[in-house]
């Protein structure tokens, strides 16, 4: 992976971190803490909506959606820790 592509995992990551802090309200962990829910929510993502039998587009706004789905699940998840 170049550069470029470093680049864009990082930015496609911060923009779902982001999103996802703003859909779970009050979840957001800064710049860097949204960049890792992202990239980490791209993964869940990527295990979990195959197994439920959804499939969404490519390009970067397919990749945002995704990450963006995957990072509230996780949200999601850290947020029943916490309570627990």
């Amino acid at each position: 992976m170049g550069l470029e592509g470093i680049l864009i995992f990082l930015l496609v990551g911060a923009i779902a971190g982001w999103l996802a802090g703003v859909i779970m309200k009050g979840y957001g962990f800064g710049l860097i803490g949204n960049i890792i829910v992202g990239i980490v929510g791209a993964f869940v993502a990527g295990l979990v909506l195959p197994m439920v039998g959804v499939a969404i587009g490519g390009g970067i706004v397919g990749s945002i959606i995704h990450a963006t789905i995957g990072a509230v699940i996780l949200l999601f998840l850290i947020g029943l820790v916490r309570r627990a």
